[in-house]
């Protein structure tokens, strides 16, 4: 006989299911069989974050309920083309690092155009002050600077030293809000800092290779002592983009967007067209040159005509 029960996923490792049901109580489950014969172009046709219908007797997920908003990426599986990181969050948090590892800045601005694509707020934390010496502080700031002009919050702290970590605290309050960033930049640091009763293992960066290595294997839910839900995801190394039609791309950039109102033709694509102020904006360091560049390599991926 089903019994049928809804719940949230809250913890995904691609074939079983984690589901917290409106009780409170956690239920291992699978996917039934037609959630894997849609054609789904994702890896994981269900994702932490998803609304879903659970059979309690059978362990299934039954039904998928319609998505507030999700958040994906190009997955690395060649075989499907996206994977969706987490569904139905209210916030998007990047965790990065300027050392030990340091984190290109092409893959903050992929992470700031998606977020923007599926219009998540994103905001940017920069980990790991207490290594900082002027050359990382300098670079920090004018992060820090440049972000906050375009409409990003960005937090620099450090986890370990418990430096401005507080700032956090009051922004996660009583949302969901996905944690992303690269292996080793101290997101399970930092929601072990959050929630002491997690646990979560860290490992030290090889100072030889300065990489981080993966410690979160699946993307997984974690409650807030203050009310609201953290999704650590595992550390990911590139963040390709999908879905993203060539004429559009600059919509996502939100000062190229702004700037662009002033281009003589209304189909500029800011490469080589007379009369762009974008390039003009860039050249006139209005728009930070790595911003721009982050623009162009999008556009580049998958357009060999411009490479």
């Amino acid at each position: 006989m089903k019994q049928l029960t809804r719940g949230i996923v809250i913890k995904s490792t691609g074939s079983r299911y984690r589901v917290l049901d409106e009780a409170g109580n956690t239920h291992e489950c699978t996917l039934r069989g037609k959630f894997r014969v849609k054609g789904s172009r994702t890896t994981n046709p269900v994702a932490v974050g998803d609304n879903v219908t659970i059979d309690e007797a059978d362990k299934v997920i039954t039904t998928l309920a319609p998505r507030r908003n999700y958040i994906i990426r190009k997955a690395t599986n060649l075989s499907r083309e996206s994977q969706i990181i987490a569904a139905n969050i209210d916030q998007a948090f990047l965790m990065v690092s300027l050392k030990m590892p340091a984190t290109p800045i092409e893959f903050i601005d992929r992470f700031l155009a998606t977020a923007e694509a599926y219009r998540i707020p994103a905001s940017i934390i920069i980990n790991k002050s207490d290594l900082h010496g002027p050359e990382e502080e300098s670079f920090a700031l004018s992060l820090k600077s440049v972000y906050e002009n375009i409409g990003y919050h960005v937090y620099i702290v450090s986890v370990t030293k418990d430096i401005n970590t507080d700032l956090i605290d009051k922004v996660l309050k009583g949302k969901t809000t996905l944690l992303s960033g690269n292996s080793g930049v101290g997101k399970s640091t930092l929601l072990n800092r959050l929630n002491p009763s997690l646990s979560l293992r860290t490992k030290k960066i090889s100072e030889y290779h300065e990489q981080g290595k993966h410690v979160t294997t699946f993307p997984e839910m974690h409650p807030l002592p203050g009310g609201g839900y953290v999704i650590d995801t595992p550390g990911i190394r590139g963040f390709g983009v999908i879905d993203f039609e060539r004429n559009e791309i600059y919509h996502f950039f939100p000062e190229i967007f702004r700037a662009s109102s002033g281009c003589r033709f209304y189909n500029c694509m800011h490469l080589d067209e007379p009369g762009c102020a974008v390039r003009s904006a860039v050249e006139g360091y209005q728009i930070a040159q790595w911003r721009y560049k982050s623009y162009v390599s999008i556009i580049l991926e998958d357009n060999p005509k411009y490479r």
